[in-house]
């Protein structure tokens, strides 16, 4: 829950970011146009885009009233990312919002050359060679870091201090969308628990046969 409040916070914040490229727009006297370039649906990210939308408000502009929202769904199909992100640009957008995977910063990082980008993403934004250095980013990006990556030794050492006896655990991993130093720091941590990945590339329910066997190895 602490996590979920967290995340909100972070929408909240990402919002009031993308809001600064605007001002010069506004100025002008056009309707500024923000691109919002997501991974997923938007029925799977209603909640936070509604967060994201109350960021926007806190910093002046309503969607609608004062400013427009392009949105570009992936729809989880992650190689139609650089192809969105390219048709924001031809559209003219004052700013990208890159959400929902690291791909969706990335792909907007190639597409986007002079338009500023505010990505959010759960891996080093330095290692993914979105921004030169988190002091000074450089270039026309920046945005939020979750460290995802960087809990993910750290969650299977608290797991192992609250089960200690467990010697197994599944870590359920979409191999599209985590991060190689997310899956490494699950697969050479040094506690004795052995981490199973069980890949999947959709959100729908498991087959029987696949749970039959995670069953087996668990």
């Amino acid at each position: 829950m602490a996590s979920y409040i967290q995340r909100r916070k972070f929408l909240a914040t990402l919002g009031g970011a993308v809001a600064w490229p605007l001002a010069a727009r506004a100025q002008q006297g056009a309707m500024p146009v923000i691109g919002v370039l997501h991974s997923a649906s938007p029925e799977i990210s209603a909640d936070r885009l509604r967060v994201f939308r109350q960021g926007l408000k806190a910093a002046g502009y309503v969607e609608g009233e004062n400013v427009a929202i392009e949105y570009r769904w992936a729809e989880n199909q992650l190689g139609r990312l650089p192809e969105l992100a390219i048709d924001l640009v031809r559209r003219r957008v004052g700013v990208i919002a890159a959400l929902g995977s690291n791909l969706s910063a990335l792909a907007a990082k190639e597409a986007a050359t002079t338009i500023p980008v505010v990505f959010i993403v759960s891996e080093d934004p330095v290692r993914l060679g979105l921004v030169t250095s988190l002091a000074r980013p450089g270039g026309n990006l920046t945005g939020i870091n979750f460290l995802n990556a960087e809990l993910a030794a750290k969650r299977l050492e608290l797991l192992h201090e609250l089960v200690p006896t467990a010697v197994r655990v599944a870590v359920l991993v979409n191999p599209t969308t985590a991060t190689t130093t997310e899956i490494t720091a699950f697969e050479t941590w040094s506690r004795p628990l052995k981490a199973l990945a069980c890949k999947s590339k959709s959100f729908a329910p498991a087959p029987a046969a696949r749970s039959t066997r995670l069953s087996q190895h668990l």
